[in-house]
């Protein structure tokens, strides 16, 4: 036999041998069994927004010292009203001025993360997760700040929740002769907020009655193992109101008065005392319910017969300044209109909103001034589209023209500003990420006055801006806390206007 023979022979003779050792590889049946690499690509995708125009907008001043900001306004330089006319070799009459005093305490606030050791082993070659943690909570303390500037609540109390006006009537799946109780509770913008999950840093919020909450009073537990109780948003229940249903599948509509700074009210349903159940939560002061509410769902009972709508470790926001007693700022509640329906934007007829046109003439007539932004919700901004164009939202058409023309429409048309009709100025509107649905907000950024001695209308004055702090080491993990101190002040909370209890459509 020669050489290659005995070469085919033993080739043969290994392919026939049954052991293990020698079989091909195939391809693992999962990603992680078998000799196979883990195509992970490095570093993690952050799939979550940091929007905070507010923040970003308006002027952050260093210098801020003591306990609070103080400052002094001059309103009116001829407040008798006295005439310029003199007579021969008189001397004319002395004026009297009007002043005002403003004062906002400084107020601390920022949030805390930490790294455990191993979970700093662990991420070794795929992403350093001692500076993501600082980064996350520096930009998580920059949308909570965007929230104080617009929403922060400390003096402008909301009450007790006035009690519902129920009716019942056909058309839902309520049970034949029962007696059924609703509570109603006015929510401040942290609240409402908080509860139907309009927000940025988290992706996919939405509003479920089954696990939502409203927050009442607060009790927080801090980093260092200390409290900080405080009230979370909402105002102080309704009482239990009854009605009685009188055939089977029925609906109950409920109103409330509308309360000065809610912008939303969540409404409790049960048929006996201390059963009531989040059954909804709206933008307009009423619903309709149709069913009731999920076994699961927060229990009013839950929530502490108190008024929970400041907060002590909060400055006063934009929102809030406006509606303070004395602001002089436009504020307007739509009316309640049909329960569950409520009271939309209405079109003046001249490619304008009568609404819009109102805020503009009191603003005019008052202090001779134009806002220079209004500020809308996604919902606000689709209504006043359609509006405008006053055709009921259907589709326009575009036909767009050029070099590459392929016969192609572009369907709708986008309301970018709005004429004020008092001035003739354009005013331009913007969609904020958490202004609420059913809710504007008229804002300006200067005024009109000479030698006013106001660099910025709004500006945030700070005791310290943002500073991270890397804690020394307690235990087997790394802590980190990213914070800032200061406070909002608004030279002309006047300028501002709110319209709420807008209802969609």
């Amino acid at each position: 036999m020669n050489d290659t023979q005995q070469t085919l022979d033993l080739l043969k003779t290994s392919q026939a041998s049954p052991d293990d050792l020698i079989k091909s590889f195939v391809q693992p049946s999962s990603a992680t069994t078998g000799l196979q690499a883990y195509n992970l690509e490095a570093p993690s995708k952050k799939l979550y927004l940091v929007m905070t125009p507010f923040r970003n907008s308006i002027a952050r001043v260093s210098g801020g010292y003591a306990i609070q900001a103080n400052w002094k306004a001059i309103t009116s330089i001829n407040a008798g009203k006295q005439r310029a006319g003199v007579s021969e070799g008189k001397r004319g009459g002395i004026i009297t001025h009007a002043s005002a005093e403003y004062l906002a305490a400084f107020r601390g606030f920022g949030l805390e993360n930490t790294v455990t050791f191993e979970a700093n082993y662990a991420a070794k070659n795929f992403e350093d997760v001692k500076a993501l943690a600082v980064l996350q909570t520096l930009q998580a303390t920059m949308i909570q700040e965007e929230r104080l500037i617009m929403g922060g609540n400390t003096s402008v109390a909301l009450g007790t929740t006035p009690n519902p006006t129920l009716a019942v009537s056909a058309g839902g799946s309520l049970a034949d002769a029962t007696e059924y109780r609703v509570i109603c509770i006015a929510l401040g913008i942290q609240a409402y907020l908080d509860v139907v999950g309009v927000n940025n840093g988290s992706m996919g919020e939405y509003f479920d009655a089954a696990t939502a909450d409203v927050p009442g009073q607060i009790t927080r537990t801090n980093a260092d193992g200390t409290t900080d109780t405080f009230g979370g948003g909402s105002a102080r229940k309704s009482s239990a109101v009854t009605v009685t249903t009188t055939a089977a599948n029925q609906k109950i509509s409920a109103t409330v008065a509308a309360v000065n700074g809610a912008v939303g009210y969540a409404w409790y349903l049960g048929t006996t005392a201390g059963t009531e159940r989040l059954a909804a939560v709206t933008s307009i002061n009423s619903v309709v319910l149709t069913a009731a509410a999920g076994a699961a769902a927060q229990l009013a009972s839950a929530l502490a017969d108190s008024d929970n709508s400041t907060s002590s470790l909060d400055f006063d926001g934009l929102l809030y300044q406006a509606a303070k007693s004395g602001s002089g700022a436009y504020i307007k509640s739509l009316a309640t209109g049909t329960a569950g329906t409520g009271s939309t934007l209405t079109s003046d007829g001249a490619a304008g909103i009568t609404e819009l046109n109102e805020a503009f003439e009191y603003l005019w007539t008052r202090y001779r001034l134009s806002p220079t932004k209004i500020y809308v919700s996604a919902q606000e901004q689709k209504n006043i589209s359609a509006k405008v164009i006053a055709n009921a939202g259907a589709p326009m058409l575009r036909q767009m023209i050029g070099p590459d023309f392929n016969g192609r429409l572009d369907a709708g048309v986008l309301v970018g500003r709005v004429l004020n009709k008092a001035t003739g100025v354009y005013v331009p509107l913007e969609v904020h990420p958490n202004l609420p649905a059913g809710t504007m907000m008229l804002f300006s950024d200067s005024l009109p006055y000479p030698l006013a001695d106001v660099g910025s209308v709004v500006r945030m004055l700070m005791r310290q801006d943002y500073y991270q702090l890397e804690w020394p080491l307690r235990t087997r993990k790394y802590e980190y806390g990213v914070y800032a101190d200061g406070v909002l002040q608004h030279y002309a909370p006047f300028s501002m206007g709110v319209i709420t209890n807008i209802a969609n459509g």
